[in-house]
């Protein structure tokens, strides 16, 4: 397919999906969805894309939600489709937005306004890497139109159930630094520096052996919210298949012959935060 409101950009094993719609504040009309579709199975299935992260074109929207401008085409009008719907079998409205089986990490890098759908966008990553002038809020609350892309589902995952309540009842917009303190984001750069950040992350995560990661991934998002037998089972589940991959029978060679970057004599660890003693004065 070939994308006119969207981009996916190939950088090394990082893909970059960005909503190019700029002038519109990059909000999500009925080609955006299709093209989203498209590029994000592209991302799922692609074996060397290890590591995904969506932004906005420009300097002031990652994406201000659904286009309100469009005719037809974003809600389900057919009765068999509202059925699929209703079931959680479609795709959803602002695109793959209700899909739950991509454990492939997905950063945020948010360049502007998160709003109504774009902000349940951001909910869809992993990491929320937001820029300062950067805003959040269910502004569709105004328009009387409901969350349909998980909104009422990850929010209250990701900041808690008063938070979210609050959030999602009010349509109050927080700016960047709110949405740090509460937990929205993990992260607020300067203008302009997101998107930069994003990539550096999602670089040093591809870096790393992608099993063990992916599997660790699955099991807290299928684990999350349910009983915690239930949860371990999960658990026990993705670490029996990660634990027999041929990845961890490397890992652990390199951890025996000390061959790893976070050991590597004269060089900064590789792991983020590491933080490595110093060596003992010789006597």
């Amino acid at each position: 397919m070939t994308y006119s409101e969207i981009e996916y950009v190939i950088d090394g094993p990082v893909r970059i999906i960005r909503f190019n719609r700029p002038r519109l504040r990059n909000c999500i009309g009925p080609v955006t969805h299709r093209e989203l579709v498209d590029a994000w199975t592209r991302f799922r299935d692609d074996e060397s894309a290890l590591v995904a992260v969506i932004t906005g074109a420009g300097a002031d929207a990652f994406c201000a939600g659904g286009d309100l401008t469009a005719d037809t085409g974003l809600v389900p009008e057919d009765p068999d489709e509202v059925a699929r719907h209703d079931r959680g079998e479609a795709d959803g409205v602002l695109g793959p937005s209700r899909w739950t089986d991509i454990y492939k990490p997905v950063i945020a890098a948010v360049n502007g306004v998160a709003y109504a759908g774009g902000l349940e966008w951001a909910c869809f990553a992993d990491i929320r890497i937001a820029e300062s002038h950067a805003s959040f809020g269910i502004t569709c609350r105004r328009w009387n139109i409901g969350l349909a892309d998980g909104g009422s589902q990850r929010l209250p995952r990701i900041i808690g159930m008063g938070r979210a309540m609050e959030l999602i009842l009010t349509g109050r917009v927080i700016d960047a630094e709110e949405a740090l303190r509460i937990g929205l984001v993990n992260e607020v750069t300067p203008a302009g520096e997101g998107l930069s950040r994003a990539l550096e992350l999602a670089h040093l995560i591809a870096a790393l052996p992608q099993p063990a990661l992916r599997g660790d991934k699955e099991a807290a998002v299928r684990g999350y919210g349910v009983d915690l037998k239930t949860g371990l089972t999960i658990e026990a589940q993705c670490f029996n298949r990660s634990i027999r991959d041929p990845a961890t029978r490397e890992g652990v060679r390199r951890f025996r012959e000390r061959d790893h970057p976070d050991r590597a004599l004269g060089s900064a660890p590789a792991t983020p935060g590491l933080v490595r003693s110093p060596a003992p004065p010789n006597h």
